[in-house]
């Protein structure tokens, strides 16, 4: 079984924003890969389905970002699933938009639900995929670039890397974390 958790905010408010891309995510494999209704649960929305035969569990953690970790240790204990079948779906203002990283572990890099779901599992030895929202503007403050909305030209990439992370995360869950690394880190749409 594995665990696949977008970050994201709850909320209309926050519904298309920069910082709701791991959400968008989620409902993107959902739909590709018809999950189940989304139920209450661990304090988020979680789904079920099956991906390249495997069982998934998506989650979208409603605790807003800050607190991400809570509802990923509720899944995780709930389900007892092992640090090397989750795999976390967060934005980067630090990685260009059209672009994403996977790492199987290491520091939050600044990232606050990252940060958050670091220390609620007690350990960063499981799998990330960072999703580039950035770069952020001169004179913009990081914070209200990352709950603004993506700009009506930058769509149809937002869109594109949607379905580019989702083949990522397939990959992850098929062939394991380094073959999902070779194949997709580095790389940019358009390239």
């Amino acid at each position: 079984m594995k665990l696949v958790v977008g970050l994201g905010n709850p909320g209309r408010k926050y519904e298309e924003t920069r910082h709701n891309i791991g959400f968008e995510v989620i409902r993107g494999l959902a739909t590709r890969h018809h999950a189940d209704s989304a139920r209450a649960k661990f304090d988020g929305e979680l789904q079920e389905c099956h991906i390249q035969g495997t069982r998934t569990l998506l989650l979208m953690p409603h605790t807003f970002m800050n607190l991400s970790g809570r509802s990923v240790r509720q899944a995780f204990d709930f389900y007892k699933i092992t640090l090397g079948n989750v795999l976390l779906v967060c934005d980067d203002f630090n990685l260009a938009l059209g672009t994403i990283r996977l790492r199987a572990g290491g520091s939050h890099g600044g990232q606050k639900g990252l940060a958050d779901t670091i220390g609620q599992l007690g350990s960063d030895e499981f799998a990330r995929l960072r999703v580039g929202i950035g770069p952020v503007p001169d004179r913009w403050d990081p914070a209200e670039f990352v709950l603004g909305k993506f700009a009506k030209a930058e769509q149809s990439t937002v869109e594109s890397q949607i379905i580019q992370t989702c083949n990522a995360i397939e990959t992850w869950i098929g062939d394991g974390i380094d073959r999902a690394m070779n194949q997709y880190n580095g790389s940019q749409l358009g390239n």
